[in-house]
């Protein structure tokens, strides 16, 4: 089985970034199948354009833009993708890195799709920071890492002792974001009392039932805008009201325009 060592990734890497026990790669894949291999280093994929499956010991993904991949170390899968432009952004993280800022190595283990607005957005902004020339964008990057890893650890420790309908309504919100929701409906659907329902979504997801489904939307226009030509086309496929409240929604969570972050895949 291949072991791709610190900064390998199958494809054309286009830029390359080092500091402080991070790897930050942009790849463009080339290869329609690449068979069983592991990374001696954890890693994250953000993909960014394109489409392809990945497959590990547990689960096969399919993996459009916008999907965001966590793997441990020396966690073996294969990918698989079609013949369409693919793009990936990857953060690597040596041992050093996670001895450095106190985070346990073992803290996550195996290999994850990971499906939270929330910590999508985060690997978004990351990506953002090494786009931009900024002289303080390393420490950003630490910063907003470190954030990410506290939410998937904080996810993780808490996963068995969660009600069942936290995951029935992250399924149902996944499904239908760009949907109007209505809070009795979905209470009758999950045999949960209104009240009970808002208060403890927020003890769970760290967030507004409200809030977490407009991040649900952002994150489905992050896919959109490689491939639809009209704002109001995406503003309509992901929910929104118009084209106008689309863009405010976007720069609120991105930090950033609709074109603006067009304009950052073209770097």
């Amino acid at each position: 089985m291949n072991t791709l060592h610190n900064g390998e990734f199958f494809g054309q890497t286009n830029e390359t970034l080092r500091f402080d026990g991070l790897t930050i790669t942009d790849t463009e894949y080339t290869h329609p199948y690449v068979d069983w291999h592991y990374h001696e280093n954890a890693y994250f994929t953000f993909l960014l354009q394109g489409n392809m499956t990945e497959g590990n010991r547990k689960e096969t993904y399919d993996c459009p833009a916008g999907t965001l991949l966590y793997h441990h170390w020396e966690d073996a899968h294969y990918n698989i993708k079609p013949d369409i432009f693919t793009r990936g952004f990857h953060l690597e993280l040596t041992e050093e890195w996670f001895e450095q800022f106190g985070v346990p190595k073992d803290s996550i283990e195996g290999s994850f799709n990971l499906k939270n607005p929330a910590i999508k957005l985060l690997m978004y902004r990351i990506f953002r920071e090494t786009k931009v020339n900024d002289p303080s964008f390393e420490l950003s990057v630490h910063e907003l890492l470190l954030n990410l890893f506290n939410q998937l650890t904080e996810k993780g420790g808490n996963f068995d002792r969660k009600p069942t309908w936290v995951s029935k309504i992250d399924e149902i919100l996944h499904e239908n974001c760009t949907e109007k929701l209505s809070l009795t409906e979905l209470s009758k659907t999950l045999d949960i009392h209104p009240v009970h329902l808002s208060r403890d979504f927020q003890k769970h997801f760290h967030c507004t039932l409200g809030v977490y489904i407009k991040k649900l939307k952002i994150n489905k226009s992050l896919t959109l805008l490689n491939t639809y030509p009209s704002l109001a086309e995406v503003a309509l496929e992901c929910g929104f009201a118009d084209q106008s409240h689309f863009i405010r929604s976007f720069r609120e969570y991105t930090g950033i325009t609709p074109l603006q972050y067009k304009t950052l895949l073209k770097k």
